[in-house]
């Protein structure tokens, strides 16, 4: 059995605070270690569960995330290790590194 069988995860829904989002951050993040569909999905959920987190995009094909959040209540190393916390489950092992942060209001100009 590869790693990527019977690795079933159900994805987490958040609503969007879209005034909180005024004053958010968003990180871009490379990630590495994810291998199908429910790896993606494991990760999101990871950024997802952290709290001051506002949205989080992952891009498997691309190995990107994209995190909107508050920079009062998160810091990007917080961001960074739920990426690798998603995958401590012996089977998974995810690692990130920052490529860009930027305020949210700027990001629609990227």
């Amino acid at each position: 059995m590869n790693q990527h069988e019977n690795c079933d995860v159900e994805p987490l829904e958040k609503p969007v605070d879209r005034a909180a989002l005024s004053s958010a951050q968003i990180a871009y993040l490379n990630v590495w270690g994810m291998g199908c569909p429910r790896c993606a999905t494991r990760v999101r959920n990871g950024l997802l569960n952290l709290d001051g987190t506002l949205y989080a995009i992952v891009r498997l094909e691309q190995g990107m995330a994209g995190v909107a959040y508050d920079p009062e209540q998160v810091e990007v190393t917080d961001l960074l290790q739920a990426i690798c916390d998603a995958g401590d489950d012996g089977r998974h092992h995810y690692r990130a590194e920052v490529v860009m942060v930027v305020p949210a209001p700027d990001a629609l100009s990227l």
